[in-house]
C-alpha cells in the first residue's frame, strides 16, 4: 500500500497527519514541503518572531523527532514538479513517490509587486515564509525607513512590529481605508487611530506608482505624486491560492483547489485543505485564508480518508495582534447592513455586524468575553436583539440562553 501524501507542509498538512495517526491510520504518510524548515506556524511570523520573542524551536507546530517517532516520513526542501494522476504517482526533482490517496496543501502564495514597478529590487520583502522574514529582520534596525504596502491585516502587524523597534514607518493603502475588504468602517477607524497614536504615518487612497533605485530600493513615487525616500518595503496586497499543480494535473479550480463538502477535489483520490481549497458554502464556492480553516479542514479530510463521510462546515475566526491590541474576529461579516458598537470600558470594544435582525459576524478588540459570546451565538444561529448587544448593561452570557 502506497499509503497518503501531503504536499505542503503547513498548517493544514500537520494538523491532518497528526488526526490520522490519532484516529488509528497504519499505512504509510509522507509529506512533502518545499521549505527546508519542517511544519511551522505562519501568524507569529511578523510578529513575536520578528520581535525576537519567539524563538525559531518555539515556530515548529511539533518537535522534528514527532514525525520519526509517528512513523511520518517528512521531505523538506524538496519541491514537487507533478502529478501523474493515472499512475498515481507525484513527480519531484529525480524521485517518483506512489500514493493511493494524495492531499494537497499547497497554501497560497503572497502577491508581488511587478518588475515594472520595481517589485524585484532588493530590499523589497513579502511576509509569508520564514526565509522571508529572516531576510528582512537585519532591516529593522531604529531609525530605517520603511515603506509598507497595504493596509490589511499582515501590513498592519508589520506596522505595528516595525513601530515597536523603532524605525520611521510609512503605509499605503490605494484604496479609501485601510481593511476596506474585510472590516467595517468603524473597525477601519479604530485601527487607523491605534497606528496614528503610534506614529505611523498612514496614507489611505493612495496607490504606489514605482519603487527606484540603483538595484537597492532607494525612494517610492506614490500615486498622488509624492516621493518617499526609503530603507526597504514590504508588500502586503493580499494572497492568491497554490493551484498550479492542480490545475497542471487536469484537476478543477474555481478560486482555489475545487473540493466537495468532503474534501475531494474533482479526482476521488486528491484531496485538498487549507488555503488552496475552495469548498462549498451557500450554494458557492468559498476560500478562507486562516489557521482555523487550516486544521479544520485538515482534520475533516483525515477523518474522510479514512470513511467518516463527514460533510465540511466552516466556523469562521480570526485574530490579529497589533502593539497591545488583540482583535479577535468570528464569522464572516459579507452582506452587513448595519454595526452595533458596544463599549464595555477598561479599553474592550466590538463591533457586532447584523444584516437585518441576523447576527452575522463580530470584531472584539481586548474583549475576549465579547468574542466568544459572539462566536457561540453564530456558530449556533442564534440572533441578539442589537439593542441589546450595544447596551454596556446586557449580560453577554445571558444573551446565549435567551
Amino acid at each position: 500500500m502506497a499509503g497518503v501524501v501531503v504536499i505542503g507542509a503547513g498548517q493544514a498538512a500537520a494538523s491532518l497527519v497528526a488526526r490520522l495517526r490519532s484516529k488509528g491510520f497504519e499505512g504509510e504518510i509522507t509529506v512533502i514541503g518545499d521549505e527546508p524548515a519542517v511544519p511551522y506556524q505562519r501568524p507569529p511570523l511578523s510578529k513575536a518572531y520578528l520581535l525576537g520573542e519567539m524563538a525559531l524551536d518555539r515556530l515548529y507546530l511539533r518537535p522534528e523527532s514527532y514525525y520519526a517517532e509517528q512513523n511520518i516520513t517528512l521531505k523538506t526542501g524538496l519541491r514537487v514538479d507533478g502529478i501523474d494522476r493515472a499512475a498515481k504517482t507525484v513527480l519531484a526533482g529525480d524521485q517518483v513517490i506512489a500514493y493511493d490517496e494524495l492531499v494537497l496543501c499547497t497554501g497560497s502564495t503572497p502577491r508581488r509587486l511587478p518588475a515594472a514597478i520595481g517589485g524585484d529590487l532588493d530590499g523589497v520583502f513579502e511576509v509569508r515564509t520564514l526565509a522571508d522574514v529572516d531576510a528582512m529582520a537585519p532591516r529593522f534596525s531604529e531609525g530605517a525607513r520603511v515603506l509598507i504596502v497595504g493596509g490589511g491585516y499582515i501590513g498592519l502587524e508589520a506596522a505595528a512590529v516595525a513601530c515597536k523597534l523603532g524605525l520611521k514607518v510609512t503605509l499605503v493603502e490605494a484604496a479609501d481605508r485601510i481593511l476596506q475588504r474585510v472590516a467595517s468602517a468603524q473597525t477601519s477607524a479604530y485601527f487607523r487611530a491605534l497606528h496614528t497614536k503610534h506614529g505611523v504615518d498612514l496614507r489611505e487612497g493612495t496607490g504606489l506608482a514605482r519603487l527606484t533605485g540603483d538595484g537597492h530600493v532607494t525612494a517610492a513615487e506614490l500615486a498622488d505624486g509624492s516621493r518617499l525616500e526609503v530603507d526597504f518595503v514590504i508588500v502586503g496586497v493580499g494572497i492568491l491560492p497554490a493551484s498550479g499543480l492542480a490545475e497542471a494535473a487536469g484537476i478543477e479550480v474555481d478560486n482555489g483547489i475545487k473540493v466537495n463538502a468532503l474534501g475531494q477535489t474533482s479526482d476521488p483520490h486528491i484531496w485538498a485543505a487549507g488555503d488552496c481549497a475552495s469548498f462549498p458554502q451557500g450554494g458557492a464556492q468559498m476560500r478562507l485564508e486562516s489557521v482555523g480553516n487550516a486544521i479544520d479542514m485538515g482534520e475533516l479530510v483525515a477523518d474522510n480518508i479514512m470513511g467518516s463521510g463527514a460533510a465540511y462546515v466552516a466556523k469562521p475566526w480570526f485574530w490579529s495582534d497589533q502593539y497591545d491590541i488583540k482583535l479577535q474576529i468570528a464569522g464572516l461579516s459579507t452582506g452587513y447592513d448595519r454595526i452595533v458598537v458596544r463599549d464595555a470600558g477598561d479599553g474592550a470594544l466590538s463591533h457586532w455586524y447584523f444584516t437585518g435582525e441576523t447576527l452575522l459576524a463580530i470584531d472584539a478588540m481586548n474583549d475576549s468575553r465579547a468574542y466568544m459570546v459572539g462566536k457561540r451565538l453564530i456558530e449556533s444561529g442564534k440572533s441578539p436583539a442589537p439593542e441589546a448587544v450595544g447596551d454596556p448593561a446586557t449580560d453577554l452570557k445571558a444573551l446565549l440562553k435567551a
